[in-house]
């Protein structure tokens, strides 16, 4: 077993107690203002965002440091529709008999449907794959530990670091998911987590009118 290695933390950067509140209300206020859209422009967006966005999600914590994801960015139109296709026959499988009464009443306030034109119109399709192992070049499995935990938060910050840029989203999660092992080319011990559309917003789009829960509903002090 390899003996730990430590080296100083100098990444630290503390804040006069004003300035700490100001900065966490400031960012409250920026995040409240994040929606995921359905109307998403065809304009192009720089690719370095792109990638500066996948470098802070990379950061996030994981099970044992093992960084148990896989991110594939797709920009190529002829994958995209590929995927737009894939994914509406998902939809359609699931809006007209796999999903309960239930769980279509509560779609019911977002206006959903099987219809997914934004993952062909969007500039940038973010498939996240999460990894429950990883193979070694001599054929061993290395088991890998908090795979959806690890894969929720990198998700979370690559989100926080789109949205901070300028960009819209949309999380996608058509189930089963397995087709897009098969169009990206990933092995098949790698598990689709979700599809994250980014790009601009139409100048028209529309969001739903709902609310988030105050804090007094989450949080709670002992």
């Amino acid at each position: 077993m390899e003996a730990p290695q430590f080296t100083p933390f100098t990444g630290h950067r503390e804040y006069p107690a004003e300035e700490m509140q100001q900065r966490a209300t400031d960012f409250a206020a920026t995040m409240r203002q994040r929606r995921t859209v359905r109307q998403f422009s065809s304009r192009a967006v720089p690719r370095g965002v792109i990638e500066a966005s996948l470098d802070a999600a990379a950061s996030a914590p994981s099970g044992a440091n093992m960084q148990p994801w896989h991110f594939v960015v797709v920009s190529d139109a002829g994958v995209k529709r590929k995927i737009r296709v894939a994914a509406e026959q998902e939809e359609r499988a699931f809006y007209e008999g796999r999903a309960s009464p239930e769980w279509l009443e509560a779609l019911a306030p977002l206006g959903t449907d099987a219809d997914k034109p934004y993952l062909e119109t969007a500039p940038y399709l973010i498939v996240v794959f999460a990894q429950p192992y990883r193979l070694e070049p001599d054929g061993r499995r290395l088991k890998h530990y908090y795979v959806s935990e690890s894969v929720g938060i990198a998700t979370g910050v690559l989100i926080t670091a789109l949205h901070l840029a300028g960009l819209a989203t949309l999380t996608h999660t058509p189930s089963p998911m397995g087709f897009l092992n098969t169009l990206l080319d990933r092995p098949d011990h790698e598990r689709p987590f979700v599809i994250l559309v980014a790009g601009y917003p139409t100048n028209d789009a529309r969001v739903p009118v709902i609310a988030k829960k105050p804090l007094s509903d989450i949080v709670s002090s002992v």
